[in-house]
């Protein structure tokens, strides 16, 4: 055993975010702490690494226990070079590893005698303290997580830096390891070398996380903070959903069948002194309990209401880029790349971190011009982004100013709605939408994103990296309103899960400027990619419809409808709306967990099937728009 907490409590406010809770983390374990926003998992992780001192409770750790741990704070000014700090975190090693660093750079550009001999000196003192295995940890993890070794701290970006943190807490491979959402700002590949690295780890390790695909790979037990409680599951994350299914159910009978008991006393009292008799004091002092045990009863926290707005129609076409190109500085970002996305299209966008995922976005979107080559966009086009860096957010502003503009109500399907009342709808409780934009955590600010875009009609929808720092069950609620949004939708995603619940195609950078083009989610092309067939299929393309009104037409022509094309112009919308109806369920079917874990020939008839109804939506809107324009 390496760590217990005995009837640990810890409030900052009311209702304590630990109450009375136990735990015990063993050797060689790797547990995943989940919950809400807000729940209390960082102040517990404190806890745990003594950065904070609980108000109550008993906390043991084993002789000579080292424990590090993933900063949650990036610091504001670093003038050391990515690899000094990392090597930092190993002490007076790390220095001498530093010091080698440096007289290896000075040789590569100058081999004199004296830089020689300085090397040779360093070498000889790195053998002597047998440095040359932190030597190739510390280069092993800087380059898997993407990092440029030699440039300064200072030049780099929010998430490069919370990188180099990750580094830090990784290269020291303490005894107990506690990593607060390590997967944030890693792109796929770098995730999956932190799974196999944590996989491989000697020691045990603590990690909060939202990136469920990461947590079934890499957990071999969780614990949820609930309310204040802590509960521990032995099993995946897939066996949990189940048992916690269960126990949710049953906790839902148990308080009915107790309001039921309460609700009945409570009549029983109002009845009148006469009915109480002294031989029923026990009866009234029962009542006074109970009442006491619902006061202090914690309410489930609800779970998000949110509705999107797909907005007006859109024309079928969306965005059609044609040989676009663009560099940056000496690198080229893109390469000859062509793309055309219709209405109805989900597209995720994957690569590595700095690959020019978000310049890709801002060219198709019109932001900024590429080097060569031409973007046409689509008519009534309503945008909405979601930026990763939250810079829409004014630190100053309250809540419900960032979505209103100091209006009292907004406008969400339609209809009017409270401020107040929208934002319970995204878990911001009245005093909580009063507060300054500032005081939020990651995960509010996140909500509060979604709240902003959610409030405005969008056909395109357009999200860079949605889903950090948002809890499991919100991301969850997210991906359902994506599920059934009837616009077109681009998204920037690291989250494996995320990418295959929600899109039916992905564009990858994979290097050099190119962009390739799968079908499917991220699993298909994963399948593509380890078996090395990798091929490609033009998105939009694939599915060209026969009838292309904006191609065919001849300028200023058009012609009376025979009686047999009016009454065909009049039955497409019923069959237009029938297949995105049956496409819709299909969606949903595949975005069941068990999908893939079904019959090989069940899951092909679907992707199959999907790929006809495309085809055939095509044709269809494609036949409305030539029939309705007099171009039959």
């Amino acid at each position: 055993m390496l760590l217990r907490l005995n009837d640990i409590s810890l409030a900052y406010g009311p209702r304590p975010l630990l109450d009375k809770v136990d735990l015990v983390l063993n050797a060689h374990e790797r547990v995943c702490l989940i919950g809400r926003n807000g729940a209390g998992k960082s102040s517990l992780m404190q806890v745990i690494a003594g950065h904070v001192t609980p108000d109550a409770g008993n906390i043991w750790r084993a002789d000579g226990l080292k424990i590090a741990s993933l900063q949650q704070d990036v610091p504001l000014e670093d003038p050391r070079s990515v690899y000094q700090a990392v090597a930092a975190s190993l002490g007076e090693l790390g220095e001498l590893m530093h010091r080698f660093h440096q007289a290896a750079a000075l040789v590569a550009k100058d081999a004199s005698e004296r830089h020689m001999k300085d090397i040779e000196i360093i070498q000889q003192e790195m053998e002597a303290k047998h440095a040359w295995n932190l030597q190739l940890r510390v280069e092993t993890v800087i380059s898997r997580l993407g990092l440029p070794g030699d440039e300064i701290i200072d030049n780099l970006s929010g998430g490069q830096r919370r990188q180099v943190l990750l580094a830090q807490a990784l290269v020291t491979e303490p005894d107990l390891l506690l990593l607060d959402e390590p997967t944030n700002h890693l792109d796929i590949d770098a995730i999956a070398w932190l799974e196999s690295w944590l996989r491989d780890y000697g020691g045990s390790v603590l990690f909060v996380t939202h990136d469920r695909t990461f947590l079934q790979n890499t957990a071999t037990r969780i614990i949820e903070l609930d309310r204040g409680r802590l509960y521990s599951w032995d099993c995946d994350y897939r066996t949990y959903l189940q048992r916690k299914e269960a126990a949710l159910a049953a906790e839902e009978a148990e308080a009915a069948r107790f309001d039921k008991q309460l609700a009945e006393e409570e009549i029983w009292v109002r009845q009148g002194v006469k009915a109480r008799r002294t031989r029923n004091e026990g009866r009234v002092r029962r009542l006074q309990k109970l009442r006491m045990e619902r006061e202090q009863r914690r309410e489930s926290m609800g779970k998000a209401r949110m509705a999107l707005d797909s907005g007006e129609l859109s024309g079928r076409l969306v965005i059609e880029a044609e040989h676009i190109s663009a560099a940056w500085q000496v690198q080229t970002i893109i390469k000859d790349f062509s793309v055309r996305i219709v209405r109805g299209d989900r597209i995720g966008i994957v690569g590595p971190n700095g690959a020019g995922k978000s310049t890709l976005i801002k060219i198709l979107l019109g932001e900024i011009e590429p080097d060569t080559g031409t973007i046409r966009r689509g008519s009534n086009l309503q945008v909405a982004y979601f930026d990763q860096h939250r810079a829409v957010l004014d630190p100053e502003r309250t809540v419900m100013d960032s979505v209103a503009g100091g209006a009292d109500s907004v406008i969400v399907n339609g209809r009017s709605k409270h401020v107040i009342a929208y934002l319970q709808d995204f878990l911001f409780s009245p005093a909580r939408s009063r507060t300054l934009v500032k005081s939020l955590s990651g995960g509010e600010k996140n909500r509060l994103m979604l709240a902003r875009l959610f409030a405005r009609p969008a056909n395109l929808l357009v999200l860079d990296e949605p889903t950090n720092d948002l809890d499991v069950e919100t991301l969850e609620m997210l991906e359902d309103v994506l599920s059934a949004y009837g616009g077109t939708l681009l998204v920037v995603s690291h989250d494996r899960s995320f990418l295959d619940n929600v899109v039916t195609s992905i564009l990858v950078f994979e290097g050099g400027g190119h962009i390739g083009e799968y079908l499917g989610g991220y699993r298909e092309w994963m399948a593509q990619r380890v078996s090395g067939e990798a091929k490609r299929a033009p998105i939009a393309q694939s599915v060209v419809s026969k009838v292309d009104p904006v191609k065919d037409a001849a300028p200023g022509r058009s012609k009376k409808l025979s009686y047999k094309e009016q009454r065909e112009l009049e039955a497409l919308p019923a069959r237009i709306e029938a297949l995105e109806a049956e496409q819709a369920e299909l969606g949903r079917t595949m975005s069941n967990a068990d999908f893939y874990r079904r019959d090989k020939r069940e899951i092909t008839q679907v992707l199959e099937r999907i790929e006809v109804l495309k085809q055939e939506l095509d044709e269809a809107y494609a036949r409305w728009e030539a029939l309705d324009s007099g171009v039959a």
